[in-house]
């Protein structure tokens, strides 16, 4: 389970990352010209380098992050399968998944239960000496 535990840690951090750069640099680059047309208009016309640079964000990073977000899906099922979760637990967790932000507290607290219930998966206690001895 740890394998499984460490992808979904992964995913969830790269999914996470993704949607808050999309919605925080991605999208107010290339449509913040429709909402503030005279802010900076030479920086942000359309067709303006920073204009531009938004739109690629969103193309390459938006179709990278909805391939992602399946796998992510999947690995999280996955996991609540193997960790045996409760439904309610295993669909928030899943519906946080798709707010900014919030995900990385939906991550948290899905690592936090397995390793509560799953003390396999959990990192042996570091001590002064060394890592604890089993």
């Amino acid at each position: 389970m740890k394998p499984l535990l460490r992808a979904y840690q992964v995913l969830a951090t790269v999914v996470g990352i993704s949607i808050v750069t999309l919605l925080l640099v991605g999208v107010p680059l290339e449509h913040l010209h429709n909402v503030f047309p005279d802010l900076w208009p030479s920086q942000l016309e359309v067709g303006s380098p920073l204009q531009r640079v938004g739109y690629h964000i969103d193309l390459y990073l938006g179709t990278a992050h909805g391939f992602i977000y399946m796998v992510f899906l999947l690995i999280a099922f996955a996991l609540a399968l193997r960790a045996k979760w409760p439904l309610l637990f295993t669909v928030v967790t899943l519906l946080c998944g798709t707010i900014p932000i919030v995900s990385f507290w939906a991550e948290l607290r899905a690592v936090r239960r397995v390793k509560a219930t799953h003390p396999e998966v959990a990192e042996p206690a570091v001590t002064a000496s060394g890592p604890a001895s089993r």
